[in-house]
């Protein structure tokens, strides 16, 4: 559950909060769908007013929600989302206890992963040792059954016990991925000493096959074996960043998805070029919209949207 700040009431410098559905790996779920491609998300929410708004949101996008689980032990999470004049997001979480942290494999629908298909993951879902171990677990999982596994850093540093992201165990869990999304700022706090071409060179010897870096409005770059592409965004007017990384993320899976997923995508330039261009058109809508799923765009949206 995801609240994002509107502004100021009546009284003057009260803030006020109007409720968002939203959560990384939804969003991205909810990007894909929006686009036309089918998507399912699997997860825990609890038994709760939040947990059927998500569910209901979920699914009025068009997701697939027949892999969610709902419980009676934790509450669903919450966001409190406050937005500066740029559209630059404050973050503060209420979660542990959370629903989401009690998702386990067993709680996996039956043959989940016999058609391909592609995982998406991100950091998340490491900041407990149980829920860590459940996120290893199905990317291993998955890349035993051919599926591609995209994990999206996306760093959340107060989600983190000691109020700092496990970069061994966020490292981890990227180089059980083929499809690797940064931000500039997470690579530079995930390198940590190492220069940045010997860090990114460590994932893509790991297996790896694309390493793509994001920069807020700037140039995003894609890296891989004998690849290097930049792609440069549309310039637009950010009101709210919230879900401009998942709308980017879920536009490029879609347009990979929509070509299938052969065992060379990672070397056709070509495809991948619009792929990083049609999601280059997503992040850019969705920073012009309050919220997350609420600002995801369908085709008609990033039509006219142009570098």
């Amino acid at each position: 559950m995801l609240s994002s700040r509107l502004g100021n009431d009546t009284q003057e410098g009260t803030e006020t909060f109007t409720p968002y559905a939203g959560g990384a790996p939804a969003n991205v779920a909810v990007a894909c769908a929006r686009l036309g491609v089918p998507s399912r998300f699997l997860g825990m929410l609890g038994a709760d007013h939040f947990g059927d708004f998500l569910a209901r949101e979920l699914a009025a996008h068009g997701v697939d929600i027949s892999g969610v689980v709902r419980t009676n032990d934790a509450r669903t999470a919450l966001a409190f989302v406050s937005r500066d004049a740029d559209g630059e997001r404050t973050f503060d979480f209420y979660r542990p206890p959370a629903a989401d942290l009690l998702y386990r494999i067993e709680h996996l629908p039956a043959g989940v992963f016999e058609a391909p298909a592609i995982l998406h993951l991100c950091s998340n879902s490491l900041t407990e040792e149980a829920i860590a171990d459940t996120t290893l677990s199905l990317a291993r999982m998955a890349q035993r059954a051919d599926c591609l596994v995209s994990v999206d850093a996306n760093l959340r540093h107060n989600l983190w016990t000691e109020g700092s992201a496990d970069t061994a165990l966020v490292t981890r869990l990227l180089d059980h991925a083929r499809l690797v999304k940064l931000s500039r700022d997470e690579l530079d706090y995930l390198r940590g000493d190492h220069p940045a071409d010997v860090w990114l060179s460590g994932r893509l010897a790991a297996g790896v096959r694309l390493i793509v870096i994001t920069d807020g409005a700037d140039v995003v770059e894609a890296r891989g074996v004998n690849l290097l592409l930049s792609v440069t965004p549309p310039k637009v007017k950010a009101v709210d960043t919230t879900a401009g990384g998942d709308a980017f993320i879920g536009g490029l899976l879609a347009m990979l998805a929509e070509d299938g997923i052969d065992g060379e995508w990672y070397r056709n330039e070509p495809r991948l070029r619009r792929a990083l261009d049609i999601a280059c058109r997503c992040g850019a809508h969705a920073v012009t919209r309050p919220g997350a799923y609420a600002a995801l765009p369908t085709r008609a949206d990033i039509a006219h949207l142009k570098a």
